[in-house]
């Protein structure tokens, strides 16, 4: 059976959380959400993005639930005020989807000196999910979807040069920072399992789908040669909403389960299903060792104190 977005049962009630919320993949999830009865908050990196979405919502659902949050996830420290603000607004959070990221600018680093891509896509992404782990535990069912990308099947983790000191070539580091993604994904499940608590961890991607993105990554490296490349590919993408169902699915399809991801069908396009894991995310090793390196990294800078004893509880 198909799985579409009729397919979506009421989410009354339920508490949402997603960055990235003002454009693309975000603003579809957060539209399809709000349609079926959620409460969702939009975080976005500015308020004035987050209070156009908010009105564009408004004028396009007829919903009256929508919060806005500004977090920038350039900076580990507006991270940690969200997480913050979130906790002390909301006795609860049903679902955080990770969505935002920043796909192959030209070399950048975050506030605290980390390359962009890393810090945006994986460490406040994990940070943020680590420090709203107390809200999401509050009742039954919590659940994290983090999304990835189909580029996560051609990265790796280069240890010795994690963020492109040495050599920066953003498709590689776009890549890794997608792969990082779902390994994060993967090492959250298990220690959500290991220590018993009732939060699902998966992760999707939406293959080639059209946001802002492209566009964005074209004018800020102003390349007519990656202009032509989309150009010439364009058949080949879907919609962004068609793009936004694999992450939909795995947040509000009661049968998805922790560490499963989905992804189109064809990979590039279609309708949503179980899809296969970048092999590299499947080896343990690897994965504590990015956690590891990931905690101390945002470990100084955001609370994270009581998530991670949540984690490191056993059975």
């Amino acid at each position: 059976m198909t799985w579409s977005i009729n397919s979506i049962p009421s989410q009354k009630g339920r508490i949402v959380f997603i960055t990235g919320a003002n454009s693309g993949l975000g603003f579809d999830t957060a539209q399809v959400l709000l349609e079926n009865g959620a409460t969702v908050v939009l975080g976005c990196r500015t308020l004035e993005k987050a209070e156009i979405a908010r009105q564009k919502l408004l004028d396009e659902t007829d919903c009256g639930n929508i919060e806005v949050l500004e977090i920038d996830l350039s900076d580990l420290e507006e991270v940690n005020i969200a997480v913050e603000k979130i906790a002390f607004k909301y006795k609860k959070l049903d679902l955080l989807i990770n969505n935002a990221g920043v796909m192959a600018p030209p070399r950048t680093l975050s506030k605290q000196g980390f390359e962009l891509q890393f810090a945006v896509n994986h460490l406040s992404h994990m940070a943020l999910t680590i420090g709203l782990l107390p809200l999401l535990a509050q009742q039954l069912h919590g659940r994290v979807v983090t999304v990835s990308s189909g580029a996560q099947y051609m990265g790796q983790i280069n240890w010795e040069d994690l963020h492109g000191e040495k050599n920066y070539a953003r498709w590689a580091l776009y890549s890794q920072s997608k792969l990082a993604n779902v390994m994060f994904a993967l090492a959250l499940s298990e220690r959500l399992k290991s220590a018993n608590v009732d939060v699902a961890s998966l992760s999707a991607h939406p293959g080639l789908a059209r946001t802002n993105l492209q566009s964005t990554s074209v004018i800020a490296n102003n390349s007519w040669q990656e202009s032509l490349a989309y150009k010439l590919m364009d058949p080949m993408f879907q919609s962004s909403r068609m793009g936004a169902l694999p992450q939909l699915l795995a947040a509000t399809d009661p049968n998805a389960k922790s560490g499963e991801q989905y992804g189109p069908r064809f990979n590039f396009r279609g309708h949503p299903k179980l899809c296969r894991i970048a092999p590299l995310a499947l080896n343990s090793d690897q994965r504590d060792k990015l956690w590891e390196v990931s905690r101390k990294l945002i470990g100084d800078i955001v609370d994270i104190r009581e998530g991670m004893e949540l984690l490191t509880k056993r059975k």
